[in-house]
């Protein structure tokens, strides 16, 4: 689905700032006086943001791809610190001349109104003196998923990395887990004092960016940058709050049914990623290309396009999902806006995570597809709370056709039991992160133990009552070190609860009427970004909400659903 370009050269290299300067100058100085003029200048600096973007977007698929590989990490390295500077200068002024009468008197606002608030923002918080602080934050940003690359434990004799040793805690006799959970966050705690202090380093940089911007602190300032138009800090407390009061006393029921099936007096940590009941050995693929094969037929049947595109990205060989020693930690879909496709990211060991993680990078992958046909690249570029939704909501939706994995249907009513366990379950431990960043950027200055001692005060009112964590105090007040946004994507986590919320009320509708189900999420998602995120939820015959009364009735419907499982 490669995209044609009339403005920039297809084979075009870019190995420094030069090779594209041109491009942004007759951009900057070209001719504004029609419609017709207006309109081409539009489409080429899409094009040209399009064409820069997806070179940015190999670099760094190459660099998590294989940290160990030096000549990608150098050519990331020099697009972060010698390209993208200028890039950023040079947007800047294209983002001011398109706040110009010149060009407002000659687009329809209304169309492009996501992007003129945007570029409204974007222009607001600029400062030239911060390029090369974030040329240097990127290149910091990068340096925790190197660090976690290089974790393995010895595990009978076989070298793993941290995803495949924790396939040992689902099912292993209880003294093997305890034993490889020990080793694993054993393993983590040695690096424990380098992520401290590379977090330090984070949260200085991105200090004095806020402060160079004018903001008196970074929470503000991130808003701003994330284009969080449709809510505000306060919604994300009451969020917490509603969290809080009404989904973690049924994550404490669900860990009390727990400690009763496994029949054990007291409920550790190491327990809770076994599958359920005690023996059940829940492998939906035996390799990478069962769970690519199985995955495609999966998205077909529930809508034959969404099938197709899956299937585009595996004959574009955009798939990357083994886990391996040197690979980055996590998963990701990275949209590649000049070829209209994406990239899938993660590190499978055969387990269900890992095909409900494939389930929700393809549902990025699908909204890349059906977004591909808006005629800007900032229509394309959907805020986190919508591209969420394509995800999270594939991971329930997609339940209906589980049975291509598990032919057993009684493994097939444990995998989805989990499924839903789980999609409780995150909501605590996404307001607690949510809660922990805030602390982060509203306490500058703070120590690591400072920091522990919030985490564990969050982990009182988000963690499980149930749960025993005696003798590894150590592990549970340092772990948020896990969570990789943190890191390289600060205060982006909360739209993963607001999305979850959406996802839920989908599947609602779903499991009511299937066709015009799909048909609504297949309109949502080709929106893009070309209306405001509650606009796009409405379009997907769903509200963008998350009150205490709305979170209790879509918990009440994910209970009833799982009780119907364990019937």
């Amino acid at each position: 689905m490669e995209q044609h370009c009339n403005f920039v050269k297809t084979d075009l290299e870019i190995n420094s700032f030069a090779d594209i300067e041109p491009y942004y100058n007759n951009l900057l100085i070209r001719p504004l006086e029609t419609s017709a003029q207006v309109k081409k200048w539009l489409d080429d600096w899409s094009e040209l943001e399009s064409f820069v973007d997806e070179n940015f977007a190999w670099r760094y698929i190459k660099t998590s791809c294989n940290t160990a590989d030096k000549e990608a990490e150098a050519a990331f390295n020099t697009f972060v610190t010698d390209i993208e500077p200028h890039i950023s200068i040079a947007s800047n002024e294209l983002n001011k001349r398109f706040l110009t009468n010149e060009v407002q008197l000659h687009i329809d606002k209304a169309k492009l109104f996501t992007m003129v608030r945007s570029a409204k923002m974007d222009a607001k918080i600029f400062r030239e003196e911060n390029v090369p602080l974030e040329a240097e934050l990127q290149q910091a940003e990068q340096e925790f998923g190197a660090i976690c690359s290089q974790m393995t434990v010895n595990i009978n004799g076989s070298e793993m990395t941290m995803q495949q040793a924790a396939n040992y805690l689902k099912d292993a006799p209880r003294d093997e887990r305890k034993r490889v959970f020990e080793l694993t966050n054993n393993r983590r705690m040695q690096d424990k004092d380098k992520i401290n202090s590379l977090l330090d380093r984070l949260l200085e940089l991105r200090g004095k960016i806020a402060a160079n911007a004018g903001f008196s602190n970074y929470i503000d300032f991130r808003f701003c940058q994330l284009g969080r138009f449709d809510y505000t800090v306060s919604d994300c407390e009451a969020f917490h709050d509603a969290v809080e009061k009404i989904v973690v006393p049924i994550v404490d029921d669900i860990n009390r049914r727990r400690q009763k099936l496994m029949q054990v007096d007291t409920l550790r940590p190491y327990d809770l990623p076994v599958d359920l009941p005690v023996g059940t050995h829940l492998q939906p693929f035996s390799t990478i290309d069962e769970l690519v094969k199985k995955t495609i037929i999966c998205f077909r049947n529930i809508d034959s396009e969404l099938g197709m595109y899956m299937n585009k990205m595996r004959q574009l060989g955009r798939l990357d999902l083994d886990s391996r020693v040197g690979k980055a930690p996590g998963g990701y879909n990275y949209p590649l806006y000049q070829s209209n496709t994406s990239f899938i990211f993660m590190n499978a060991t055969n387990n269900l995570d890992d095909m409900t993680t494939l389930m929700h990078e393809g549902g990025h992958a699908v909204h890349a597809f059906l977004c591909s046909k808006l005629p800007l690249v900032a229509l394309k570029s959907t805020p986190a709370e919508v591209a969420e939704l394509a995800s999270m909501s594939m991971e329930l939706l997609s339940m209906s056709q589980w049975d291509i994995f598990f032919e057993d249907k009684n493994l097939l009513k444990i995998a989805k039991l989990n499924q839903l366990e789980s999609v409780i379950s995150v909501l605590p431990w996404i307001a607690a992160i949510d809660k922990f960043q805030h602390f982060l950027y509203t306490n500058p200055g703070h120590t690591a133990e400072q920091r522990e001692k919030a985490w564990l005060d969050i982990e009182k009112r988000f963690g499980c009552k149930v749960v025993d964590y005696s003798g590894y105090e150590e592990f549970l007040a340092n772990k948020w070190q896990k969570q990789l946004h943190i890191f390289e994507t600060p205060l982006y986590y909360i739209e993963y609860g607001f999305a979850q919320l959406g996802a839920i009320s989908i599947w609602k509708h779903f499991t009511e009427n299937p066709a015009q189900t799909i048909a609504n999420y297949k309109k949502a998602l080709s929106l893009g970004y070309s209306m405001s995120i509650p606009e796009i939820y409405e379009a997907a015959g769903i509200k963008f909400c998350f009150t205490p009364d709305y979170i209790a009735g879509l918990m009440d419907f994910v209970k009833a659903e799982m009780k119907k499982l364990e019937e």
